[in-house]
């Protein structure tokens, strides 16, 4: 082999392991970041581990056997029924409204008792504290604390309460406890139970099984002796709603089964029994939860007892709003238990008698009752102030006055005989209540030291990602990472050793913080001593992407801007597409230039196009904006509706087809969907075809032309099965069953294995051989290679690439001048080598689309259709924009602008809320947990990883296909736009699409990982933006509402977007191995 050929042959294989390592370092640093800047800026709240006892003698009192458990309780037994996202407004009775929806007019006997009993029976209005999730509120109202914003990321990951709680003093002092219903309850409280029937709850599709096991069993246990207190918690409206929507009729069915419920109960108790009918939150319109809008936070509370409970109507004044907290204390005098120890809530007085006033012959009154639950949360009050230091001292020293104040009055009318006095009751309240409110506010505790940590580090970061995009070819020459990666990692050891040594115990915080604050720092030193002088000038920054980035960075900081961030990133992306013809006009490269003027010498003349390729290049540009802008404006009718936005409806197609009630509208929609099905596959299998890519042998042809139409036709099948109605075909509901788990799991498999053999084997390229032919046995010249990218003549001639590889080629043909015979023939042409590195990609992100696609509603269809379109889009606008500048601007290497980079960030947080989704939690689709699993699940794993795939479904297909934007120029290339001007005019003629990636591996390696470099820039800037805005509106009235979401939503997309760069440029380097093998196939014999 000649050293030309063994120079070649290093050269081609691509330096992959620096371009990897300095993604993932880069990966790394911004999570370092997020780590920190989180766990400073959503503390949990200090959890005081006490627990009240009947011996307990509250300060200041002369009680020497305890301020609880003193008189006997009111109630000997309570049966407690929470009727899950039992909404406030479903309670509701209107007699006049003779065409009620079916939420409505459906439990009468609610206001039935409340109206004809009004001294046994109360309805209010049972408001809950955010986040609305069944967890939160059931530790909300069994402990009487406020939850706090972190704790939803646990919804479904349900540990066991710690702090003192109802269910724990009711087992305290002997009471037994029976429940059945939601297995939450299971986890909450483990071995709490004097007897427990948990059904699974996470199936939010599953309407019956959970209520019919209460059924079968509750009225058995009723008429029982062996309990005291009985508690069942019902999932049937819960789940209606999430798979329904309230205006469903199977609400009414589910309504319309509780009030039998209710009824059946009632006439079981005894006088000696309460009865307490709760939700634990309500829903939205859509049948959701987890917000903080009153309609997620508005439950309802129905109290009732057989004996008198209640004073006559108007001799009181009786609450409007009752929060979750205020049942935790009420029901624990009540029953005779202790208050739980962190209880902020306040007792419900209308229970109690008024002062004076004995209806019951036993418990307590109302300032009594109020005596007992101002001094325990003042007791509460002081060992948490104590402990964490967080409540401010001024409210800190207000409240103890207060309640210093309370307690002379309230002892001088004790000692006297005397009653207390209405002024001296509505202190009382007035206290409790500031206690909460100013918990409340001190709860969002924040950890300044770790949030400045954090934000400095992801400031750090984007600055050298931006660096590192700059100067990417440099890092890989010069291997500038090696030193500030290990720096790193030991400057971590030691912060670690140093706080074994010193404290005794490890934070793991602080010790990968500094290690990631060396490594960037070390960074930024080594690349300013080799950086190219008047490199960063302030007009590099001032580009009009970058000035679209800062704009969308800037939105960020506003609360209107980020509720409306659907429509404002929409208008960015069709404002930084509109920009390219105007530029390229600008330039005068839409145009054809003038005619030359022939008396000048030809290497005079200035290098253009053809007329006609400018006018085909100009006609290509302007038609791909014409479909960006169109399938913008389509995109905006599948978007999804924030609380905030007042009148905003919904786009019909967020609703699974189950939901459609009208059969000719549900049909529509089906034909729709499935048209959008069969339009994916069939362009993405247009365009392997167009290029010659279906020509090939290998295992991937099984993929594209067998595996991915078969998944289609499985997941069409799916959708005919979820859209069928339950009562529909109730002979054939076990073949229905079936089939809801076969398809989508069959479907999963088969795109799987797809994905699976185009990692094996991820060469689209065909080789077709020539025997030459010699009839005197002489040697014959090493064989010239023709490399096509389809089986037709047309095609073979518009993409014709007449060498695979140049600097091959001039060696064999020096050969071949050698022997002294030529054959102009081709020994062997390679269809698909003009594609070989995006068309991978292109069918990984197919088959990706369509994994994803399965996870959301069948209306989402047309949506991920739309996406194929926008993303053919940017791709072809960018391409052809590429090829009109070339000339112009004369560049040699292989760089994305910033522009295209920026549209494709855009593209992918505007495809974010055409799928439905919005950075809020009652957004979030868990229906997509239970595609293909509709029993359930037993871990959490799997179902989290499902909605993390729906949620983030835009950021890991624009995130995978993020290098296509480094080869799609290369596809579209015109023949002569990149030809150098020193090369024979045979050579500047040939269009060798991606081959042009081998000419230079080291341009090759170093262009990936800038446009990789600048993809993870322009998405840390906005994570760092959305950090920004947390930080500097942490006291913000909205914080919680709009900007921490949108911080979760935003590091979180980022981290799954960042995982599956790394993935799509990992398929490109495993591209390119293959593509060196090859290479060595393809070299003759005689020449190794």
């Amino acid at each position: 082999m000649s050293p030309m050929l063994i120079l070649l042959l290093i050269l081609s294989r691509m330096r992959r392991l620096p371009v990897l390592v300095a993604l993932i370092w880069v990966c790394s640093v911004f999570y370092v970041g997020i780590f920190l800047f989180v766990g400073g800026f959503l503390l949990v709240r200090l959890e005081v581990n006490r627990t009240s006892t009947c011996a307990d003698v509250l300060s200041p009192g002369a009680q020497v056997k305890g301020d609880f458990c003193l008189s006997e309780p009111r109630f000997r037994r309570a049966v407690v029924l929470i009727i899950d996202a039992l909404k406030a407004d479903f309670t509701r009775y209107d007699p006049e409204n003779t065409a009620p929806k079916p939420f409505e007019n459906k439990l009468p006997v609610l206001d039935e008792m409340a109206s004809l009993h009004p001294s046994h029976a109360r309805l209010y209005t049972f408001r809950a504290d955010p986040p609305t999730t069944t967890m939160q509120r059931i530790k909300g109202f069994t402990t009487g604390s406020l939850p706090t914003f972190i704790d939803v990321g646990n919804n479904f990951a349900s540990n066991a309460i710690l702090e003192d709680n109802l269910v724990h003093q009711l087992g305290q002092v002997g009471k037994r406890v029976v429940f059945m219903g939601d297995d939450t309850w299971v986890s909450l409280f483990p071995k709490k139970f004097h007897r427990s029937l948990p059904f699974p709850s996470f199936n939010v599709k599953d309407l019956h099984t959970v209520d019919n096991g209460i059924l079968q069993n509750i009225y058995l246990t009723m008429e029982g002796d062996d309990w005291d207190v009985l508690i069942a918690h019902f999932l049937g409206v819960d789940h209606c709603g999430h798979r329904f929507g309230p205006d469903h009729p199977a609400m009414a069915e589910k309504l319309s089964q509780m009030d039998g419920v209710i009824r059946s109960v009632i006439k079981r108790l005894k006088n000696d029994t309460l009865l307490v009918v709760m939700g634990d939150h309500g829903m939205t319109d859509t049948g959701d939860h987890g917000g903080e809008s009153q309609k997620e936070t508005d439950a309802a509370l129905f109290l009732y007892s057989s004996s008198p409970l209640f004073p006559s109507p108007g001799s009181q004044v009786e609450p409007e709003v009752v929060p979750q907290t205020d049942l935790v204390p009420t029901l624990a005098l009540l029953l005779g238990v202790p208050i739980p120890y962190s209880s902020v809530g306040q007792v419900l007085l209308p229970l109690f008698p008024q002062n004076g006033s004995r209806v019951a012959p036993t418990g307590l009154s109302q300032a009594e009752a109020l005596w007992i639950n101002v001094k325990q949360v003042n007791r509460f009050l002081e060992t948490y102030s104590n402990m964490a230091k967080d409540i401010p001292p001024d409210s800190l020293s207000q409240l103890r006055a207060d309640f210093s104040n309370i307690s002379s009055r309230y002892l001088a009318a004790v000692h006297k005989g005397h009653l207390p006095s209405p002024e001296l009751v509505i202190s009382m309240q007035n206290y409790l209540t500031a206690v909460r409110e100013t918990c409340r506010a001190s709860w969002a505790r924040f950890n300044p030291f770790k949030m400045a940590a954090g934000l400095l580090i992801l400031g750090v970061a984007c600055m050298l990602c931006y660096i590192l995009s700059e100067l990417s070819h440099v890092v890989i020459q010069e291997g500038l990472l090696k030193l500030p990666i290990l720096s790193g990692l030991v400057v971590g050891l030691v912060v670690a050793a140093g706080q074994l040594f010193s404290q005794g115990y490890l934070e793991l915080s602080w010790c990968v913080g500094a290690a990631a604050l060396f490594s960037e720092v070390l960074f930024l030193w080594r690349t300013h001593g080799v950086s190219p002088k008047g490199r960063w000038s302030p007009s590099g920054l001032l580009t009009p992407a970058l000035l679209v980035l800062f704009l969308r960075c800037a939105s960020l900081l506003s609360d209107s801007y980020v509720i409306y961030e659907g429509n404002v990133v929409t208008f960015l992306l069709f404002t930084l597409s509109i920009y390219v013809p105007l530029r390229l006009n600008w330039d005068g490269l839409l145009v054809p230039l003038p005619p030359p003027d022939t008396q000048k010498p030809p290497q005079l003349l200035p290098t253009a196009l053809p007329s006609s390729v400018v006018r085909r290049q100009a006609t290509i540009l302007l038609v791909w904006l014409g479909v960006l802008v169109g399938s913008l404006y389509l995109s905006l009718s599948f978007h999804n509706c924030r609380e905030e936005q007042g009148t905003c409806q919904p786009s019909p197609f967020l609703s699974p087809l189950s939901r459609v009630q009208n059969s000719q509208l549900r049909n529509l929609h089906y034909v729709l969907s499935v048209g959008s099905l069969a339009l994916w596959g069939y362009l993405l299998h247009r365009w392997l075809r167009h290029y010659g890519n279906l020509n090939c042998t290998s295992v991937t042809l099984l993929s594209a032309c067998f595996l991915l139409p078969l998944a289609c036709v499985c997941m069409g099948l799916h959708w005919a099965v979820s859209a069928t109605p339950e009562d529909t075909f109730r002979s054939l509901s076990e073949l229905i069953g079936l089939a809801q788990v076969f398809l989508p799991r069959a479907t999963f498999c088969l795109l799987a294995l797809g994905l699976l053999l185009l990692w094996v084997d991820p060469m689209t390229v065909f080789l077709k051989s020539r025997t030459p032919m010699n009839s005197r046995g002489t040697s014959l010249p090493p064989p010239k290679y023709r490399a096509s990218t389809g089986i037709s003549p047309q095609a073979e001639l518009h993409h014709l690439i007449p060498q695979l590889y140049q600097r091959i080629r001039h060696s064999l043909e020096d050969g071949a001048t050698e022997s002294g015979e030529t054959d102009s023939r081709p020994a062997v042409e390679a269809y698909g080598l003009g594609t070989v590195y995006s068309a991978p990609l292109v069918l990984l992100c197919g088959l990706l689309g369509l994994v994803l696609l399965l996870l959301h509603p069948e209306g989402m269809a047309l949506a991920f259709l739309l996406l194929l379109l926008e993303a053919g889009a940017v791709l072809h606008i960018h391409a052809c924009s590429t090829n009109l500048s070339s000339l112009h601007k004369h560049s040699n290497g292989f760089s994305v602008p910033w522009g295209p980079v920026v549209s494709w960030s855009l593209a992918a947080t505007q495809f974010f809320h055409t799928t439905g989704h919005l950075p809020t939690f009652p957004s979030i689709q868990w229906g997509a947990a239970f595609v293909g699993f509709p029993q359930g699940h037993t871990g959490t794993a799997l179902p989290a990883s499902l909605v993390t795939l729906n949620t983030f479904s835009s950021h890991i297909i624009f995130a995978v296909g993020c290098p296509l934007l480094l080869f799609w120029p290369l596809v579209c290339e015109v023949r002569g736009t990149r030809s150098t001007h020193s090369a024979g005019a045979e050579e500047s003629e040939d269009a060798v699409m991606e081959m042009r990636l081998r000419e230079n591996p080291q341009k090759f390696s170093s262009g990936l990982l800038q446009l990789a470099a600048r993809y993870l820039f322009v998405n840390g800037a906005q994570v760092f933006a959305s950090v920004c805005a947390a930080a500097i509106l942490r006291r913000h009235l909205m914080v919680w509402k709009v900007f921490a979401p949108k911080l979760m939503f935003e590091a979180s997309g980022f981290i799954v977007g960042s995982v599956f760069v790394i993935l799509g440029v990992a398929m490109v380097m495993r591209v390119d191995v293959s593509v060196g093998g090859l290479f060595k196939k393809l070299l003759p014999q005689n020449s190794r």
